[in-house]
Protein backbone atom coordinates (compact mmCIF):
# COMPACT_ATOMS: atom_id res chain seq x y z
CA UNK A 1 0.00 0.00 0.00
CA UNK A 2 1.65 3.50 -0.91
CA UNK A 3 2.06 5.74 1.88
CA UNK A 4 0.68 9.15 1.89
CA UNK A 5 3.65 11.85 2.45
CA UNK A 6 2.70 15.63 3.41
CA UNK A 7 3.34 18.19 1.26
CA UNK A 8 6.39 19.63 0.86
CA UNK A 9 8.46 22.87 -0.94
CA UNK A 10 11.23 23.86 -1.46
CA UNK A 11 12.06 25.68 1.72
CA UNK A 12 11.10 22.32 3.48
CA UNK A 13 12.25 19.91 0.91
CA UNK A 14 13.58 16.42 2.42
CA UNK A 15 17.24 16.41 2.17
CA UNK A 16 19.04 13.87 -0.10
CA UNK A 17 22.61 12.40 -0.96
CA UNK A 18 24.28 10.29 -3.22
CA UNK A 19 26.93 7.87 -3.52
CA UNK A 20 28.64 7.25 -6.35
CA UNK A 21 31.57 5.48 -7.30
CA UNK A 22 34.78 5.96 -9.68
CA UNK A 23 34.78 5.31 -13.15
CA UNK A 24 37.11 2.30 -14.31
CA UNK A 25 37.51 3.74 -18.28
CA UNK A 26 37.16 6.94 -19.73
CA UNK A 27 33.40 5.92 -21.51
CA UNK A 28 32.44 5.50 -18.00
CA UNK A 29 34.13 8.76 -16.46
CA UNK A 30 32.34 10.62 -19.45
CA UNK A 31 28.94 8.52 -18.48
CA UNK A 32 29.47 10.00 -15.17
CA UNK A 33 29.70 13.28 -15.65
CA UNK A 34 26.71 13.39 -17.13
CA UNK A 35 25.05 11.25 -14.12
CA UNK A 36 26.43 14.02 -12.00
CA UNK A 37 25.22 16.61 -13.83
CA UNK A 38 21.47 15.31 -13.72
CA UNK A 39 22.10 14.48 -10.00
CA UNK A 40 22.92 17.77 -9.07
CA UNK A 41 19.80 19.02 -10.68
CA UNK A 42 17.67 18.17 -7.64
CA UNK A 43 20.31 20.41 -5.19
CA UNK A 44 21.56 17.30 -2.95
CA UNK A 45 23.16 17.54 0.49
CA UNK A 46 26.33 16.55 -0.96
CA UNK A 47 27.27 13.57 -3.06
CA UNK A 48 29.91 10.96 -1.72
CA UNK A 49 32.31 9.21 -3.77
CA UNK A 50 33.53 5.62 -2.47
CA UNK A 51 37.20 4.86 -2.51
CA UNK A 52 38.33 1.39 -3.12
CA UNK A 53 39.90 -1.20 -0.58
CA UNK A 54 43.15 -0.47 0.19
CA UNK A 55 43.32 2.99 -1.85
CA UNK A 56 42.97 0.95 -4.53
CA UNK A 57 40.71 3.94 -6.50
CA UNK A 58 42.68 6.77 -4.62
CA UNK A 59 43.68 9.07 -7.50
CA UNK A 60 40.28 8.29 -9.46
CA UNK A 61 37.92 9.00 -6.82
CA UNK A 62 39.75 12.49 -5.96
CA UNK A 63 39.26 13.11 -9.87
CA UNK A 64 35.42 12.67 -9.05
CA UNK A 65 35.32 14.79 -5.79
CA UNK A 66 37.40 17.60 -7.89
CA UNK A 67 34.85 17.78 -9.96
CA UNK A 68 32.08 17.84 -8.23
CA UNK A 69 33.62 20.71 -6.52
CA UNK A 70 34.96 22.52 -9.27
CA UNK A 71 31.94 21.87 -11.96
CA UNK A 72 28.58 22.19 -8.94
CA UNK A 73 27.55 23.77 -5.88
CA UNK A 74 27.18 20.56 -4.37
CA UNK A 75 29.13 19.58 -1.84
CA UNK A 76 31.45 16.03 -2.54
CA UNK A 77 32.01 14.05 0.49
CA UNK A 78 35.14 11.87 0.10
CA UNK A 79 35.65 8.37 2.08
CA UNK A 80 38.12 7.02 3.73
CA UNK A 81 39.21 3.44 5.05
CA UNK A 82 41.15 2.40 7.57
CA UNK A 83 41.92 -0.69 5.28
CA UNK A 84 45.45 -0.94 3.68
CA UNK A 85 46.70 2.57 5.42
CA UNK A 86 48.76 3.46 8.18
CA UNK A 87 48.01 6.47 10.31
CA UNK A 88 50.62 8.74 8.07
CA UNK A 89 49.21 7.36 4.98
CA UNK A 90 45.81 8.28 6.42
CA UNK A 91 46.74 11.53 7.53
CA UNK A 92 48.48 12.37 4.57
CA UNK A 93 45.44 11.37 2.24
CA UNK A 94 43.14 13.30 4.58
CA UNK A 95 45.47 16.66 4.17
CA UNK A 96 45.21 16.50 -0.04
CA UNK A 97 41.68 16.19 0.56
CA UNK A 98 41.68 19.33 2.71
CA UNK A 99 43.94 21.16 0.39
CA UNK A 100 41.83 20.22 -2.46
CA UNK A 101 39.24 21.78 -0.74
CA UNK A 102 37.04 18.66 0.28
CA UNK A 103 35.99 19.32 3.86
CA UNK A 104 33.55 16.24 4.60
CA UNK A 105 33.76 13.18 4.72
CA UNK A 106 32.61 9.23 5.23
CA UNK A 107 35.34 7.26 7.42
CA UNK A 108 34.60 3.34 7.36
CA UNK A 109 36.62 0.99 8.58
CA UNK A 110 36.74 -0.87 5.15
CA UNK A 111 36.07 -4.23 3.26
CA UNK A 112 38.76 -6.19 2.26
CA UNK A 113 40.15 -6.45 -1.09
CA UNK A 114 38.51 -7.83 -3.84
CA UNK A 115 41.13 -10.19 -5.05
CA UNK A 116 41.48 -11.87 -1.50
CA UNK A 117 43.94 -9.74 0.09
CA UNK A 118 43.77 -10.35 3.59
CA UNK A 119 42.37 -7.46 5.93
CA UNK A 120 44.77 -5.80 6.99
CA UNK A 121 43.63 -2.08 9.12
CA UNK A 122 47.24 -0.78 9.79
CA UNK A 123 47.80 1.37 12.51
CA UNK A 124 43.93 2.64 12.93
CA UNK A 125 41.85 -0.19 13.94
CA UNK A 126 38.20 1.31 13.90
CA UNK A 127 35.77 4.28 12.34
CA UNK A 128 36.03 6.20 15.53
CA UNK A 129 39.94 6.36 15.06
CA UNK A 130 39.93 7.49 11.29
CA UNK A 131 36.84 9.96 12.61
CA UNK A 132 39.83 11.45 15.21
CA UNK A 133 42.18 11.75 12.70
CA UNK A 134 40.21 13.76 10.54
CA UNK A 135 39.96 16.17 12.92
CA UNK A 136 43.48 16.09 14.14
CA UNK A 137 44.17 16.63 10.86
CA UNK A 138 42.36 19.69 10.42
CA UNK A 139 43.75 21.47 13.72
CA UNK A 140 47.17 21.02 12.91
CA UNK A 141 46.24 22.68 9.34
CA UNK A 142 44.91 25.67 11.17
CA UNK A 143 45.61 25.70 15.13
CA UNK A 144 44.20 28.97 15.13
CA UNK A 145 43.08 31.55 13.45
CA UNK A 146 42.45 35.32 13.97
CA UNK A 147 39.44 37.54 13.24
CA UNK A 148 38.58 41.33 13.98
CA UNK A 149 36.94 42.76 16.68
CA UNK A 150 33.92 44.56 15.64
CA UNK A 151 34.34 48.12 17.10
CA UNK A 152 37.95 48.12 17.93
CA UNK A 153 39.94 49.24 15.14
CA UNK A 154 42.90 47.26 14.39
CA UNK A 155 41.76 44.79 17.12
CA UNK A 156 41.71 40.65 17.17
CA UNK A 157 41.18 37.82 18.31
CA UNK A 158 41.28 34.24 18.02
CA UNK A 159 38.34 32.38 16.93
CA UNK A 160 37.76 28.90 17.14
CA UNK A 161 39.12 26.18 15.31
CA UNK A 162 37.64 25.09 11.53
CA UNK A 163 36.36 21.71 11.46
CA UNK A 164 35.50 19.76 8.78
CA UNK A 165 31.65 20.21 7.75
CA UNK A 166 30.65 16.73 8.07
CA UNK A 167 32.28 13.59 9.22
CA UNK A 168 30.05 11.29 8.66
CA UNK A 169 30.40 7.76 9.77
CA UNK A 170 28.22 4.17 8.75
CA UNK A 171 25.41 2.23 10.69
CA UNK A 172 24.55 -1.08 10.59
CA UNK A 173 20.17 -1.69 10.95
CA UNK A 174 21.09 -5.43 11.15
CA UNK A 175 24.57 -5.43 12.09
CA UNK A 176 27.86 -5.49 10.27
CA UNK A 177 28.80 -8.97 9.66
CA UNK A 178 31.87 -9.03 12.23
CA UNK A 179 28.94 -7.70 14.89
CA UNK A 180 28.47 -10.00 18.12
CA UNK A 181 25.27 -8.72 18.67
CA UNK A 182 22.47 -5.50 18.30
CA UNK A 183 24.38 -3.85 21.44
CA UNK A 184 27.69 -3.78 19.58
CA UNK A 185 26.19 -1.94 17.07
CA UNK A 186 24.87 1.01 19.17
CA UNK A 187 28.17 0.81 21.29
CA UNK A 188 30.65 1.30 17.68
CA UNK A 189 28.14 4.38 16.69
CA UNK A 190 28.58 5.51 20.34
CA UNK A 191 32.38 5.78 19.77
CA UNK A 192 32.48 6.97 16.30
CA UNK A 193 29.45 9.86 17.70
CA UNK A 194 32.09 10.46 20.84
CA UNK A 195 35.06 11.04 18.10
CA UNK A 196 33.55 13.60 16.64
CA UNK A 197 31.60 12.21 13.89
CA UNK A 198 28.35 14.02 13.25
CA UNK A 199 26.26 12.33 10.79
CA UNK A 200 25.60 8.26 10.14
CA UNK A 201 24.29 6.26 7.16
CA UNK A 202 23.46 3.42 6.95
CA UNK A 203 23.83 0.01 5.21
CA UNK A 204 21.03 -0.67 3.09
CA UNK A 205 18.10 -2.39 3.65
CA UNK A 206 14.98 -3.92 2.80
CA UNK A 207 12.43 -3.29 5.41
CA UNK A 208 11.86 -0.05 7.05
CA UNK A 209 11.32 -1.66 10.38
CA UNK A 210 15.24 -2.83 10.20
CA UNK A 211 15.89 0.96 10.00
CA UNK A 212 13.16 2.24 12.40
CA UNK A 213 14.34 -0.43 15.52
CA UNK A 214 18.01 0.33 14.90
CA UNK A 215 17.21 4.46 15.12
CA UNK A 216 15.06 3.75 18.12
CA UNK A 217 17.58 1.47 19.78
CA UNK A 218 20.23 3.49 19.06
CA UNK A 219 18.28 6.69 20.45
CA UNK A 220 17.71 4.98 23.96
CA UNK A 221 21.35 4.22 24.00
CA UNK A 222 22.11 7.87 23.33
CA UNK A 223 23.01 8.18 19.91
CA UNK A 224 22.16 11.53 19.00
CA UNK A 225 23.61 12.63 15.08
CA UNK A 226 21.38 12.01 12.64
CA UNK A 227 21.08 8.71 11.01
CA UNK A 228 20.72 8.59 7.12
CA UNK A 229 18.52 5.99 5.62
CA UNK A 230 20.83 4.36 2.44
CA UNK A 231 18.42 2.58 -0.19
CA UNK A 232 19.62 0.96 -3.40
CA UNK A 233 17.23 1.02 -6.03
CA UNK A 234 18.39 -2.30 -7.92
CA UNK A 235 16.30 -3.38 -10.63
CA UNK A 236 18.19 -6.35 -11.17
CA UNK A 237 17.61 -10.03 -9.80
CA UNK A 238 21.61 -10.82 -10.34
CA UNK A 239 22.45 -7.32 -9.14
CA UNK A 240 20.98 -8.22 -5.59
CA UNK A 241 22.21 -11.32 -5.21
CA UNK A 242 25.64 -9.91 -5.75
CA UNK A 243 24.91 -6.69 -3.27
CA UNK A 244 23.93 -9.42 -0.53
CA UNK A 245 27.45 -11.16 -1.35
CA UNK A 246 28.89 -8.24 -0.68
CA UNK A 247 27.15 -6.79 2.40
CA UNK A 248 25.17 -10.01 3.90
CA UNK A 249 21.63 -8.02 2.77
CA UNK A 250 19.46 -10.59 1.00
CA UNK A 251 16.55 -8.83 -0.89
CA UNK A 252 13.21 -9.87 -0.03
CA UNK A 253 12.31 -12.96 -1.94
CA UNK A 254 8.92 -11.38 -3.79
CA UNK A 255 11.60 -8.43 -4.75
CA UNK A 256 13.62 -11.03 -6.48
CA UNK A 257 11.01 -13.33 -7.93
CA UNK A 258 9.32 -10.37 -9.48
CA UNK A 259 11.86 -9.00 -11.05
CA UNK A 260 13.14 -12.27 -12.36
CA UNK A 261 9.88 -13.48 -13.90
CA UNK A 262 9.29 -9.35 -15.21
CA UNK A 263 10.42 -9.72 -18.95
CA UNK A 264 11.03 -6.24 -19.63
CA UNK A 265 13.32 -3.61 -18.67
CA UNK A 266 10.71 -1.43 -18.25
CA UNK A 267 8.17 -3.40 -16.16
CA UNK A 268 11.35 -4.54 -14.01
CA UNK A 269 12.01 -0.53 -13.43
CA UNK A 270 9.08 -0.12 -12.41
CA UNK A 271 8.89 -2.54 -9.78
CA UNK A 272 11.95 -1.81 -8.36
CA UNK A 273 10.54 2.08 -8.43
CA UNK A 274 7.73 0.84 -6.91
CA UNK A 275 9.13 -1.03 -4.67
CA UNK A 276 11.90 1.04 -3.16
CA UNK A 277 9.76 4.60 -3.27
CA UNK A 278 7.59 3.08 -0.88
CA UNK A 279 10.48 1.74 1.34
CA UNK A 280 11.56 5.03 1.23
CA UNK A 281 8.11 6.78 1.91
CA UNK A 282 7.60 4.55 5.34
CA UNK A 283 10.85 5.87 6.66
CA UNK A 284 10.44 9.42 6.13
CA UNK A 285 6.47 9.48 6.98
CA UNK A 286 8.27 8.00 10.70
CA UNK A 287 11.07 10.77 10.89
CA UNK A 288 13.83 10.22 8.41
CA UNK A 289 16.02 13.44 8.53
CA UNK A 290 16.95 12.62 4.55
CA UNK A 291 17.58 10.08 1.96
CA UNK A 292 20.86 8.71 0.89
CA UNK A 293 20.48 6.60 -2.20
CA UNK A 294 22.94 4.36 -3.33
CA UNK A 295 23.40 5.25 -7.23
CA UNK A 296 25.58 2.41 -9.11
CA UNK A 297 26.60 5.67 -10.72
CA UNK A 298 22.75 5.85 -12.55
CA UNK A 299 21.04 8.78 -11.59
CA UNK A 300 17.26 7.46 -13.46
CA UNK A 301 16.47 5.04 -10.88
CA UNK A 302 17.09 7.11 -8.25
CA UNK A 303 15.44 10.16 -9.93
CA UNK A 304 12.57 7.21 -10.84
CA UNK A 305 12.17 7.33 -6.73
CA UNK A 306 12.33 10.79 -5.89
CA UNK A 307 9.76 11.47 -8.55
CA UNK A 308 7.54 8.92 -7.22
CA UNK A 309 8.34 10.90 -3.82
CA UNK A 310 7.23 13.88 -5.12
CA UNK A 311 10.75 15.36 -3.55
CA UNK A 312 12.08 16.72 -7.00
CA UNK A 313 12.14 20.66 -7.60
CA UNK A 314 9.95 21.66 -10.06
CA UNK A 315 13.15 22.18 -12.70
CA UNK A 316 14.27 18.94 -12.34
CA UNK A 317 10.58 17.80 -13.32
CA UNK A 318 10.19 15.78 -16.64
CA UNK A 319 11.29 12.73 -18.68
CA UNK A 320 14.26 10.88 -17.01
CA UNK A 321 16.22 9.47 -19.09
CA UNK A 322 19.49 7.42 -18.94
CA UNK A 323 22.48 9.40 -20.82
CA UNK A 324 23.95 6.29 -23.24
Amino acid sequence: MAIELPPTDGATRLPVSFELYPPRTDAAAIALGRTIDRLTEVDPAFISVTFGAGGSTRDRSLTVLSYILENTSVQPMAHLTCVGSSAAEANRLVRQFLDAGITSFLALRGDPPLDGTPLSVGDLQSAAELVQLIHRVQQEREPFAQEAVRGTPGGTRLRARPRPERVAVAAFPNGHATSRGPQQEIDALLAKQASGANLAITQLFYRADDYLAFVERARAGGVSIDILPGIMPASSAPRLRRIAQLTEEDAPDELLIALEIEPTEEGRSEIATTFFSELAAEVIAEGAPGLHLYTHNKHTPVLDVLERLDRLPRAAHGPIKENA
